[in-house]
């Protein structure tokens, strides 16, 4: 896990950057609690680790 603090942008460009997929967004915001990939302000985020075979995009209901 790593912890990144970032100042506005969106989880798709953190989860392409710190994962290798932009779609594994969903990982990074339920991991702390957000629901919406659009950031605003400065955000301290925990990055889960690189899971190639984590899906990604859609919520498990």
């Amino acid at each position: 896990m790593l912890i990144l603090s970032v100042a506005g942008g969106n989880l798709f460009e953190i989860a392409a950057r710190q994962l290798g997929d932009a779609t594994q967004w969903i990982r990074i915001a339920q991991l702390n609690g957000l629901s919406d990939p659009m950031l605003s302000g400065v955000v301290t985020l925990v990055i889960p680790d690189v899971n190639l075979a984590a899906g990604g995009g859609v919520a498990s209901q």
